[in-house]
């Protein structure tokens, strides 16, 4: 008979209990249904695509809060022609409370630009300048006009929370083409973190190992990559070995145990991190014309355009998708537009413009996917007029609107210089060349050589996808 002693010193014993409850806990133990069956391993491993694709990485430049489409990329000559009377349609408000039926034309004026002709607002001059360089659409929707749920469609495809975000599909897909750096970054904003925080880079239900990596908005990006001096050198490469062993022989008594691989691989990318995440998060070897180009020189662009440039570096050296976020509803401009929304196009114009340059000029726009936008756009009347007098703009602004509202792309195979769709002769409705979200991902899966329906992951025994519209389609106008 085993003494109390002898029953937590063998391998059933205290640390055993311990990890098990924890793993529990965590909810880690295997799935039961497994049992029996051969198990899973996951990695980040390159991978070829299905089909031919042109993308092989993603910048995402995420501005959370909704762009005002009518101010920026949408111009609205009835909206100018109504400027002050009613409504003459029907509006789908958000913000019931603070609505009005008066009509606000842009107080921004619009030109053409590029040999496409494409309209751009005065606030955003630089992404005018890359006109023939983009995809503008003008036709996106979602239809479900809260921030939350719109990000989500826009972000894992579903009104719901808690999914595989895009960049993880696309790791899940594709692995990484570099061991040594995350495959999946997000570069978040000084400012807070977005609207539903981490949610924003999960990985969800698909294994840990595809969940983003955030990087620090300041310095230090990564906390903790240098050893500390008692463990450099050959010190630490024994240690490592060490724990390697440990780690590996534990993972063999667990097989079937995915989130206990994950973490090891996560342990084993830090420590080749040392070398290779310092070398990549450090610009300070980039030229002056190009930390110009991307605004670095000026405080008001100096934080976008640093991280835009991190991005175009983590692409480089392939990192297979990379978001690029903006604080929490900088752009949710429901009231001072006046002021707000020029604020907000500041930070942003110039380092946006800039990576798209950035990356031609090196050879990479070609297989790299650039996108700006958020997860809605504006209503073409006012909002928040507080008791103001009629024509009085100063305080007033622009509710939500997930029915048509516009964003751009590039590279990657998508069109150069093209615009595709229209919203209504207001700007609140889609009408023409409608792309809601889950075709928009359909697109973008086809042009990295995936096929929407077979990019599964059995779940339980139920296989999921990043798109579960059956009546998703690839929009074949969108691709060059």
């Amino acid at each position: 008979m085993y003494s109390r002693r002898d029953f937590l010193n063998k391998s059933y014993g205290l640390g055993a209990i311990a990890l098990a409850t924890l793993m529990k806990e965590q909810g880690l133990l295997a799935n039961p249904a497994l049992s029996g069956t051969e198990p899973q391993t996951y990695d980040l491993l390159p991978k070829a695509p299905r089909g031919f694709g042109k993308a092989k990485a993603m910048i995402s430049m995420f501005m959370q809060g909704g762009p005002s489409h009518i101010d920026l990329f949408d111009p609205k000559p009835e909206l100018d022609r109504l400027d002050g009377k009613d409504f003459p349609g029907e509006i789908k408000y958000d913000d019931a409370a603070g609505a009005s039926r008066e009509v606000m034309g842009s107080p921004w004026k619009f030109t053409k630009h590029g040999q496409s002709g494409m309209d751009f607002s005065e606030l955003v001059p630089n992404m005018a300048g890359i006109a023939d360089e983009i995809t503008m659409i003008r036709s996106m929707h979602t239809g479900v006009n809260n921030h939350g749920q719109s990000i989500n469609a826009l972000i894992n495809g579903s009104i719901l929370t808690g999914r595989p975000t895009l960049g993880s599909w696309l790791t899940y897909g594709l692995g990484s083409e570099n061991q040594n750096l995350p495959a999946y970054v997000a570069l978040t904003d000084p400012r807070g973190l977005p609207v539903l925080g981490v949610d924003n880079f999960t990985n969800g239900w698909l294994p840990s190992v595809y969940q983003g990596t955030a990087i620090r908005p300041k310095e230090p990006r990564i906390l903790n990559l240098d050893p500390p001096m008692s463990l450099k050198g050959e010190a630490q490469k024994r240690y490592l070995n060490f724990v390697d062993r440990l780690n590996r022989g534990h993972l063999e008594e667990r097989l079937g145990e995915s989130e206990l691989e994950a973490r090891i691989q996560s342990f084993e990318l830090a420590a080749r991190m040392q070398v290779a995440a310092k070398e990549a998060l450090d610009i300070s070897g980039e030229s002056e014309a190009t930390l110009r180009m991307y605004g670095i020189d000026k405080k008001e662009t100096e934080d976008f355009g640093t991280r835009c440039l991190l991005a175009r570096r983590l692409v480089e050296r392939g990192v297979r998708f990379v978001s690029v976020f903006t604080g929490n509803q900088t752009w949710d401009n429901h009231s001072k537009i006046i002021t707000s929304l020029p604020a907000a196009c500041r930070y942003v114009d110039q380092p946006a413009a800039a990576l798209v340059l950035d990356l031609k000029q090196r050879g990479l726009l070609d297989s790299t996917v650039v996108h700006w936008g958020g997860e809605m756009g504006r209503l073409p009347v006012i909002q928040n007029r507080a008791g103001a007098p009629r024509g009085d703009r100063k305080g007033v602004g622009r509710d939500h609107n997930t029915y048509g509202f516009s964003m751009w792309v590039a590279g990657g195979g998508f069109k150069a210089g093209y615009t595709h769709g229209a919203t209504d002769e207001f700007g609140h409705y889609a009408v023409e060349d409608v792309v809601n979200h889950y075709d928009y991902h359909a697109t973008l899966l086809h042009l990295f050589g995936l096929d929407a329906r077979t990019l599964v992951y059995n779940r339980n025994g139920a296989p999921q996808s990043l798109v579960t519209n059956e009546q998703a389609k690839v929009v074949d106008k969108l691709i060059a």
